[in-house]
C-alpha cells in the first residue's frame, strides 16, 4: 500500500556527510510516519530516526543524535536523513520505512519495526 523507493548511498571517508532521500507512493504522505533503520552486516536492525507526518515531532536512537538529522517534505512525497560526522561503525544498509498508525517513540520502533519498507541502500564509511 505504501511503496518507498531510497537513493544517496554510498562511500564516504570518516567525518564526512551524505544525505538519504527516500520518495513514498501509494497514500497521502502527510498522512505517513516515516522513519529509517539501518542493518550493520551480523548485526541485528536498529532504529535510527523517525518523523511524524506534520514533521513537527521527531526522535533519534542516542548514538546519532546530534550527527544525523531526519526531515520531510510533504509537497514532494520525499523523507531526507542528513548524516554529518560520519564514523565507521555507521556503515549499514540504510532503510526507509513508513507507518500509517500514529507516531511512536524510539524504542517502540525498535521493538516492533514499521509497516512498510524499501529495499535499503548502502552506506559505507571508510576509516
Amino acid at each position: 500500500q505504501v511503496q518507498l523507493v531510497e537513493s544517496g548511498g554510498g562511500l564516504v571517508q570518516a567525518g564526512g556527510s551524505l544525505r538519504l532521500s527516500c520518495v513514498a507512493s501509494g497514500r497521502t504522505f502527510s498522512n505517513i510516519v516515516m522513519g529509517w533503520f539501518r542493518q550493520a552486516p551480523g548485526k541485528e536492525r536498529e532504529f535510527v530516526a523517525v518523523i511524524s507526518g506534520s514533521g513537527g515531532r521527531t526522535d533519534y536512537t542516542d548514538s546519532v543524535k546530534a550527527r544525523f538529522t531526519i526531515s520531510r517534505d510533504n509537497t514532494k512525497n520525499t523523507v531526507y536523513l542528513q548524516m554529518n560526522s560520519l564514523k565507521p561503525e555507521d556503515t549499514a544498509v540504510y532503510y526507509c520505512t513508513g507507518d500509517l498508525r500514529t507516531l511512536y517513540g524510539g524504542s517502540y520502533y525498535q521493538k516492533y519495526g514499521m509497516d512498510y519498507w524499501g529495499k535499503g541502500t548502502l552506506v559505507t564509511v571508510s576509516s
